[in-house]
């Protein structure tokens, strides 16, 4: 690569200095370790910038083609890895444009003519997390996809819903997936609803007022894919919003993604043994050789206060600035990247175990046999007899209590005996008291009938090919 001139941070904004600063404070204030994953972007709006420069007659078109040729070329030794990041340099920005101006002389410097380090990193935060919430979706979407196909599969699988974790109805295994994937849905359209909010562009904003030059701001806001620009300078620069926003939909989905991952941890003991993951997913003990740890689920449930905790952070960050900006939002970026990576990692390994889950069906059912889940259908039978719902709970309630001394079900009592509860019982009682009658009785729209399940699973697919 040959050998550079040292070019510390002085000789890119040290006109007003006497001294130089302090090497601590260099390192303490320099935001080049993490910030570099900006490069990418912050090169789109270079590129996008210089062009527009040259159709206001702020830059030649030769010098354009220079500027164009020189980031080509840094951005080449980025992706190399042989770019030199120098913490002298101080952040992403001046580590750039210090190379392009060793690669193509003077002309280099006036690429950030009509901007600031303000705009510029507003603008690349918003490029960048434009790009990594696309990704967000199209795994959260992969996920969703495989939640939908295991539920259409197990659309008339047995199994006992909870209240307070005790046995309350019986649902369909499909029809507990679904309801997993409603409130991924709900975080999808979030995600959605924050992409459209960040994606405009604070480009020529410049350090807070706007610039004299005669920039064109729609113009560069086009070429980066953004639906407009920004409408007000201060805000352009101080706005970090779309970020907080960001990491609060990201930590309400780890939420969901936590709860899921409790019930997948639970149905996998021993004690539940409602499904099986597949080994890979899984890890075991350095000292008990039967155990199977469902190692994925647990770690994705740990992983969501990461998520909760950045978005504190940002919160926290952005309560007390006064406008425009302040070097407190350097601070913004390592939170972002967390739940970003946080995030998107959690996603795919979900999106790869989920379509992998093996449900025991005979355990679900035996499960749901065992804790009188059908008596809400035997106190709705004695309603559509006539016997006001209270004077009904009553009668199943004290029905449920024989049950219990006499170590059966509500199935197993014969019909004399459930007569002597009430006269109003017959012998289509039967057809509500068993779990596939119970199931199969909830036909309404949103229910957990096998039918309804299915019908449910071919909108939800709907829904994902529409995207």
């Amino acid at each position: 690569m040959g050998n550079r001139e040292t070019t510390n941070s002085q000789e890119l904004w040290g006109g007003r200095f006497s001294e130089p600063t302090d090497t601590f404070v260099q390192r303490f204030t320099a935001s080049e370790a993490f910030d570099r994953k900006l490069a990418v972007y912050d090169i789109a709006g270079s590129r996008a910038h210089a062009e527009m420069l040259e159709v206001a007659g702020v830059l030649t078109a030769d010098e354009n083609h220079a500027i164009q040729d020189g980031l080509t070329t840094v951005l080449e030794e980025i992706e190399r890895g042989t770019f030199e990041w120098s913490v002298e340099r101080e952040d992403v920005h001046m580590n750039i444009e210090a190379r392009l101006t060793e690669l193509i002389g003077e002309t280099g410097k006036k690429l950030h003519t009509g901007r600031s380090r303000n705009d510029q990193v507003a603008t690349d935060l918003r490029l960048y997390l434009r790009a990594e919430l696309d990704a967000v979706g199209g795994e959260l979407s992969r996920l969703q996809s495989g939640i939908i196909a295991l539920a259409a599969a197990h659309a008339d699988t047995v199994m006992p819903g909870f209240t307070h974790l005790q046995v309350a109805q019986p649902v369909t295994f499909g029809h507990h997936l679904l309801a997993w994937n409603e409130m991924l849905e709900r975080d999808y359209a979030r995600l959605m609803d924050c992409r459209a909010r960040l994606n405009q562009s604070p480009l020529g904003a410049a350090a807070l007022a706007g610039t004299t030059f005669p920039i064109d701001r729609h113009a560069t806001a086009s070429a980066l894919g953004f639906t407009a620009p920004t409408r007000n300078s201060l805000d352009s620069v101080a706005d970090r919003d779309f970020a907080i926003e960001f990491c609060a939909v990201a930590a309400l989905l780890m939420s969901h993604l936590s709860r899921i991952s409790e019930e997948l941890v639970l149905w996998t003991s021993a004690q539940f043994d409602f499904i099986r993951l597949p080994d890979r997913f899984c890890t075991g003990s350095s000292i008990m050789p039967q155990k199977k740890n469902p190692d994925v689920p647990e770690l994705v449930r740990g992983k969501s206060g990461r998520a909760t905790g950045n978005l504190v952070t940002l919160l926290t960050l952005m309560k007390s600035q006064p406008l425009a900006y302040n070097k407190d939002n350097q601070e913004d970026k390592e939170a972002l990247f967390d739940t970003v990576a946080t995030v998107q990692d959690c996603l795919r390994a979900f999106a790869d175990m989920v379509p992998a889950i093996e449900a025991n069906k005979e355990t679900m059912r035996q499960a749901a046999l065992a804790g009188f889940s059908t008596a809400t259908d035997l106190a709705d039978y004695l309603v559509r007899a006539g016997t006001p719902f209270r004077d009904a709970h009553e009668v199943v309630g004290k029905a449920v209590a024989h049950c219990v001394d006499a170590q059966c079900d509500l199935a197993d009592l014969s019909l004399e005996v459930l007569q002597q509860f009430h006269p109003a019982i017959q012998v289509d009682v039967f057809e509500v008291l068993t779990l596939e009658g119970s199931v199969a009785a909830r036909r309404h729209f949103g229910g957990t009938a096998p039918e309804r399940v299915r019908e449910a699973a071919a909108a939800a697919n709907k829904v994902l090919a529409a995207r």
